[in-house]
């Protein structure tokens, strides 16, 4: 005869052990969206038809193509590029950057020969003045929004209003500007870039200051007054070769009275990579 009770025990011995026995759920690790370390890159015309990293906390994109009236011709796609940054900064996921420099007039088409209403040093008459400097900055800047970028804005598919975004002043001395010999020659330099500041600010778009203090001396030299619209820009400074001497820049003093440095940069393996101090 079946004993029911020796079943019913070894059944139920049976139910504890696969409950005992049964593994653990444990929740999926989520995957990765954002760099260990995240980092922002800056490109333009030269990795125009190059394969650049994917996995930028944000990116920096130049306007144009080496000279402050060319055109980068990569613009709309690497805006796109800019636009899929990963985040994970409180830096603005696409940024830009603007060549500068003044040619004092050096028989260049783009020098100008009238002032706009703006021109805070009077009328530009054409020659190597103040006033013409100042326009020659504002005259670029005003290109650089309305030649250069919303159309390849509107090409990448991304916001086309420049209030937008945070417009870099690339100052370097590679660029044509006047010697460091007279006061003249450092205000008129002055003069350009306050001139694409004052256009930047008039749309409502942000400006910040790229450059080294040793380039900055020589362009500017001491030349920004206390009233200088150039006066409190962010500053994003070059930092070294690799990513602890970019840590340390962001200790550097600003360019101008109330800047603050809130980016830096380093060079990897032939590519320009970004630190957010902030």
């Amino acid at each position: 005869m079946v004993d029911m009770k020796k079943i019913l025990f070894a059944m139920l011995l049976s139910l504890v052990s696969v409950v005992v026995m049964a593994p653990t759920a444990t929740a999926a690790k989520p995957i990765a969206t954002t760099p260990a370390t995240p980092l922002g890159i800056d490109i333009s015309y030269p990795q125009c038809g190059r394969q650049v990293p994917k996995t930028q906390a944000f990116g920096i994109v130049g306007v144009n193509g080496g000279l402050a009236n060319t055109t980068n011709p990569c613009l709309a796609d690497q805006l796109l590029w800019a636009s899929k940054s990963l985040g994970g900064t409180p830096q603005e996921r696409i940024q830009l950057y603007v060549n500068t420099a003044n040619p004092g007039g050096l028989n260049t088409a783009s020098w100008p020969t009238n002032s706009t209403a703006e021109n805070p040093h009077g009328v530009c008459n054409g020659s190597d003045t103040i006033a013409c400097a100042w326009q020659y900055g504002w005259n670029r800047a005003t290109e650089d929004v309305l030649e250069r970028f919303k159309p390849a804005a509107a090409s990448a598919g991304i916001n086309m209003a420049p209030s937008n975004y945070i417009w870099w002043l690339d100052v370097e001395t590679m660029n044509t500007w006047k010697a460091p010999t007279s006061s003249f020659n450092t205000q008129s330099n002055t003069a350009v870039l306050e001139g694409m500041t004052a256009h930047f600010a008039s749309i409502s778009a942000r400006v910040g200051i790229y450059s080294t203090a040793y380039q900055w001396g020589q362009i500017v030299g001491s030349s920004v007054s206390a009233s200088s619209n150039l006066n409190g820009l962010k500053n994003w400074r070059p930092g070294g070769a690799n990513l602890s001497t970019a840590k340390q820049a962001c200790s550097a003093a600003p360019l101008t009275a109330n800047g603050i440095v809130v980016l830096t940069q380093f060079v990897s393996k032939n590519l320009d990579y970004d630190y957010s101090c902030v």
